[in-house]
């Protein structure tokens, strides 16, 4: 059995979700674990507690893991904190240790593993890229229970299908928090939109930009004009279906953020352009070669607006 842990927002539980359905698909008994979504002192290290969104999508399939399942793969660890010496042990003989935590970009070795307990957020494409057209029949979004919010969004869909549509990404809200900046900030700079725009104008006369943002105040003012529309009227609970309409631009602009990431997969046209930037954190360092095997069909993009 092959566990994997689902934890943090939105964008990242749909990477551990299709993590867990490449593994099923493999063949593999795989299980996710929910479990820390339930556990104040799991999610004590956060500003704000995260909710099991999964749970929003209409019969999503997958099995949960139960505690059972989880002590039989974990053993001890289940119910002591993993000591120094285990942690090394687990670095130095991954193979031979209950648990996996991602520490690389991309971990081909995973899907070898058995009786192994995953920990990680899984964001390349690479891992689950074969089989996104399974994932794309999973992830339903449902009707909203409220009528306005689902004619206005259905209204903003129609317009999508009949323009040139490119849903752009601009996050700000957390990522202009302290830590937050030092880790995510200075990555999608104007340059950086400035670029993807022109990239998109190039290829499609008449692109229309629909803006997917926390702070419509800045975009608004940011961007005028009839080739722009602010999308800000699904908030809370609700917010996830700004994934949705993102899904159904035909192309997409991306910020370092999962969210947008899922909107572009989430979109089946075959012939869309998907751009995103060129590193995901600051701590990270841009090989071509290396992104462009990991992200095959995207566009990418530096923090100085330089197309990778």
């Amino acid at each position: 059995m092959v566990i994997v842990r689902a934890m943090g927002g939105l964008g990242n539980q749909l990477q551990q979700y299709a993590l867990y359905r490449k593994l099923e698909h493999m063949g593999k008994d795989a299980r996710l674990d929910t479990s820390w979504f339930f556990d104040k002192e799991l999610q004590a290290g956060m500003a704000a507690g995260r909710d099991l969104e999964l749970a929003y999508f209409e019969k999503l399939p997958y099995r949960r893991a139960t505690d059972t399942e989880i002590r039989s793969v974990l053993g001890r660890l289940w119910e002591e904190p993993e000591s120094a010496g285990a942690k090394l042990r687990r670095k130095l003989c991954p193979s031979k240790a209950p648990s996996f935590e991602e520490s690389g970009m991309y971990h081909g070795e995973i899907f070898s593993m058995d009786r192994k307990y995953l920990t990680g957020y899984w964001a390349c494409d690479k891992y689950y890229a074969d089989i996104m057209d399974i994932l794309r029949k999973d992830i339903s979004f449902p009707r909203s229970a409220d009528e306005t919010l689902q004619k206005k969004n259905e209204e903003t869909i129609r317009l999508m299908e009949e323009t040139q549509s490119v849903s752009v990404h601009i996050r700000r809200g957390d990522y202009l928090d302290d830590v937050n900046a030092a880790l995510f900030g200075g990555i999608c700079t104007d340059a950086y939109y400035e670029r993807a725009m022109g990239y998109m104008r190039e290829r499609l006369p008449g692109a229309r930009f629909f803006l997917f943002s926390d702070d419509g105040a800045y975009v608004r003012e940011r961007y005028q004009g009839e080739a722009y529309q602010v999308i800000d009227w699904n908030r809370g609970k609700d917010s996830f279906y700004d994934m949705m309409l993102m899904s159904r631009c035909r192309h997409h602009i991306c910020a370092n953020s999962t969210f947008s990431f899922w909107g572009a997969r989430l979109n089946a046209n075959q012939d869309k352009i998907m751009i995103r930037p060129s590193i995901h954190k600051n701590t990270q360092v841009c090989i071509p070669e290396q992104m462009k095997e990991l992200w095959k069909g995207w566009t990418l993009i530096t923090p100085q607006g330089d197309t990778v």
